[in-house]
C-alpha cells in the first residue's frame, strides 16, 4: 500500500512537473531578446498604437489591462485604462496594474523606458518592425505568450497572403521617384530602415532619401529640390494644405504634374497589422498618378 501511494505520488509529481513545462513559453522579441513566461499572459500593457494593434490582431486584447496615448483601433482600445503617452509613462500606475507582459516599441525614450521596466522583474516585449516580415511574425509570437496561437497564425497568414498579392500586382509598374513628408517645420521624413520605404517599394516607388538610416530625419528644401521626385506625399496630422508650399517651386516634377499626394499617416506610418490598408490606398494613388 505504502508503495503503492509513493508510486501515485512520484507519477503526480512527474505530471505536474511536465503540465509546468508545456505552459511555460519562451519566444524572441524583435532584438533578439529572450521571453520568457510561465503561464500564459493574462495582464498586458502595450506601451505603443502598433503594439495594441497587433495584440487586439493576434487574440490577445481581452487580456490588454493598459495602453498609451493614441492606442485607438480597434475602437474597444479607447476604452482600456491609459498609462500615459510613449515616451512619458505613469510607472506607478502600470505597476499597480500588476502585468505580466509589458510590450512596447523600442525606440529612443522609450526604449529606456521598457529597460527601466524590465529592471523591475516584467518580463519586456520589444517590438521593432521595420520590415513586413516582422509584422507577421510579430502576430505568431505575441499569440504565444498569450496562448492564442490560432488567431496569431491565422492573422500572419491573412496578412503575408494580402502582401504578396499586393507586391504580385505592383512589381512591374513604372518606378516613381517619392519625397514622404511626415513633418513641415522643420522638414521631416521618413529614412530607409522606416517601413514606408518599403511600402512605397511594394507599389512599385522610390523613397528618394532611402539611404538615410534614421527612421525620422530632417532634410534641408535645397536636397528635397536636388532629388526633384515625381511625387510628394505628406501623411496627415497637420492641416489640408500642408502641401501647399511646394507650389512655389514649378519647375519640380512634382509641382508641375500636380503629383502632390496627402496619405492617412496613421495607417501607414503605424507598424501594425492596417498598415497593408495603408500600402494599398497608396498604390492606387500612385497608379492613379501613372495613368495621368
Amino acid at each position: 500500500m505504502r508503495a503503492g501511494v509513493l508510486r501515485f505520488a512520484v507519477l503526480a509529481a512527474c505530471l505536474l512537473f511536465a503540465a509546468a513545462g508545456r505552459a511555460s513559453v519562451t519566444v524572441h522579441d524583435d532584438t533578439g531578446r529572450a521571453v520568457t513566461l510561465v503561464s500564459p499572459a493574462r495582464r498586458i500593457v502595450s506601451l505603443a498604437p502598433h503594439t495594441t494593434e497587433m495584440l487586439f490582431a493576434a487574440g490577445a486584447g481581452a487580456h490588454v489591462v493598459g495602453v498609451t496615448q493614441f492606442s485607438d483601433y480597434p475602437p474597444q482600445a479607447k476604452n482600456i485604462s491609459s498609462v500615459g503617452s510613449g515616451i512619458s509613462l505613469d510607472l506607478e500606475r502600470i505597476l499597480q496594474m500588476k502585468p505580466d507582459l509589458i510590450v512596447g516599441w523600442n525606440n529612443g525614450q522609450a526604449g529606456m523606458q521598457l529597460d527601466k521596466l524590465q529592471s523591475l522583474g516584467i518580463p519586456v516585449f520589444r517590438s521593432e518592425p521595420y520590415d513586413f516580415k516582422t509584422i507577421a511574425s510579430s502576430l505568431e509570437r505575441l499569440a504565444q505568450l498569450s496562448a492564442t496561437e490560432a488567431t496569431g497564425r491565422n492573422a500572419a497568414a491573412r496578412f503575408r497572403e494580402r502582401l504578396a498579392q499586393l507586391q504580385e500586382t505592383y512589381r512591374q509598374r513604372r518606378r516613381l521617384s517619392v519625397f514622404y513628408q511626415i513633418w513641415r517645420t522643420p522638414l521631416m521624413t521618413l529614412g530607409g530602415p522606416h517601413m514606408v520605404t518599403a511600402a512605397l517599394n511594394t507599389c512599385g516607388a522610390d523613397n528618394v532619401f532611402a539611404d538615410l538610416k534614421q527612421l525620422a530625419p530632417t532634410v534641408t528644401l535645397e536636397a528635397v529640390l536636388k532629388a526633384n521626385p515625381d511625387v510628394i506625399a505628406a501623411s496627415g496630422g497637420e492641416q489640408d494644405d500642408v502641401l501647399a508650399g511646394w507650389k512655389r517651386f514649378p519647375r519640380m516634377k512634382a509641382v508641375a504634374n500636380n503629383n502632390l499626394l496627402l496619405i492617412d499617416g496613421e495607417l501607414l506610418n503605424r507598424s501594425g497589422p492596417r498598415i497593408l490598408d495603408g500600402v494599398e490606398m497608396l498604390c492606387r494613388e500612385l497608379d492613379r498618378i501613372r495613368k495621368n
